[in-house]
């Protein structure tokens, strides 16, 4: 089992207005999320000595170069390199550089300025498989690859468009309660079943719609968090895995699976127990395939479970509160951020009208660096108003 995050609680969390089109710079939206997350958490920059930051926009700039640009003088440093997963990843990596002593307040902060013209060029030359391999032949960007995977899973497991769509009119639902969520018009199953296609079998509201944002996170020791909140946020749980099961093509079965038993056993709980959960959600076939690696259900199922859950504030599982990537936009880098500023958010009673009744245990999931059929990098944290000791 992994050492514990003990010593280590989050006290502040920000993300700036969303956007469909903007004339600013990626660098802006790292810098807004920065002020913002420090001003949730009573902290200047002067008091930060720890920086991650994720942008797949910000090159020939580095997070090196950010602290330059923002007059930051820091002890530790990252530079997200794992797409999707890159935010729950550098907040594991900094809960770790807090428990060495290598840093005492960090931040991390994930963000970008996409258009869907601009998205759609980065991903022509993502990583060299991709742009010498996949793009020359036309292959329809990550949704041409998660159509693969869908229409795998549809074929093997008898998965069904209802099922998936349920948990797109839902957080479409969810995200009519959040003002800073792009789409926020009803969505019907009608609507979902009878969208354009993208890639067969996916359809227009199976895609997350590219965007401007960003999310950040305030990290330090839990002695100086005390003094700052009286609702520190602690990390019973996390972990992570690259390049699980390579020998996969099309990917059915994700890093999830790799660490699940570990992850839920550190947080000494089981999946029902969790009072939400916020899954990375390019596809909603993406989130079916995590509920069976994380455990909610066995694989081949995860559609039944998607069938008899309430996934609403008040059921059994409220999933992606705000509205998730799919009605709040994916703001690049940003989209694997966005799930952990909304846990935060919920942690500590701060969500307004889509609050979870009773928030005291929730998961974050990541997902990223996608090249061919399958997701490289995957992770997930699990955050409490408890720390460990206290398990319920």
């Amino acid at each position: 089992m992994r050492a514990p995050y003990t010593g280590v609680a989050i006290v502040g969390y920000g993300q700036t207005a969303y956007t469909k089109r903007s004339e600013l710079p990626a660098l802006w939206y790292v810098a807004d999320a920065i002020r913002r997350a420090l001003t949730s958490a009573g902290l200047q920059k002067e008091d930060l000595d720890g920086l991650a930051v994720t942008s797949f926009l910000l090159p020939p700039d580095n997070a090196t170069i950010v602290t330059e640009h923002l007059g930051i003088t820091t002890s530790w440093i990252l530079h997200g390199v794992y797409g999707g997963a890159s935010g729950v990843v550098s907040v594991l990596h900094a809960a770790r550089a807090i428990q060495t002593g290598d840093a005492e307040v960090v931040v991390c902060v994930a963000a970008d300025a996409f258009t869907v013209d601009s998205h759609m060029e980065l991903m022509d030359r993502f990583n060299t498989s991709v742009r010498d391999y996949v793009a020359p032949y036309g292959f329809g960007g990550p949704n041409g690859l998660f159509a693969l995977v869908q229409q795998r899973h549809m074929y093997e497991f008898g998965t069904k468009r209802e099922q998936l769509g349920k948990l797109a009119i839902t957080q479409r639902r969810l995200a009519s309660l959040n003002p800073n969520a792009l789409l926020r018009q009803p969505l019907t199953l009608e609507d979902y079943l009878n969208a354009r296609i993208i890639a067969d079998p996916i359809r227009l509201y199976d895609c997350v719609m590219p965007c401007a944002g960003g999310d950040a996170i305030v990290l330090t020791t839990v002695e100086r968090a005390r003094k700052l909140t009286d609702r520190p946020i602690y990390i019973r749980a996390g972990a992570e895995c690259h390049n699980f099961r390579p020998q996969d093509v099309v990917q059915l079965v994700g890093p999830w699976a790799a660490f699940r038993a570990d992850l839920f056993n550190q947080a000494a709980i089981a999946p029902m127990d969790l009072d939400f959960i916020q899954l990375y959600d390019d596809y909603p076939i993406m989130e079916l395939i995590q509920f069976e690696d994380l455990g909610f259900a066995a694989k081949g199922e995860g559609g039944s479970f998607i069938e008899r859950t309430d996934f609403s504030i008040g059921g059994d599982l409220p999933l992606n509160t705000g509205g998730g990537q799919l009605s709040c936009g994916q703001s690049g880098a940003g989209g694997g951020m966005i799930g952990l500023t909304e846990a935060v958010c919920q942690l500590r009673q701060e969500a307004g009208r889509r609050q979870v009744p009773v928030a005291r245990i929730g998961l974050v999931s990541g997902y990223g660096m996608v090249g061919y059929g399958r997701g490289l990098s995957g992770a997930a944290v699990i955050l409490s108003t408890a720390p460990r000791s206290d398990a319920r």
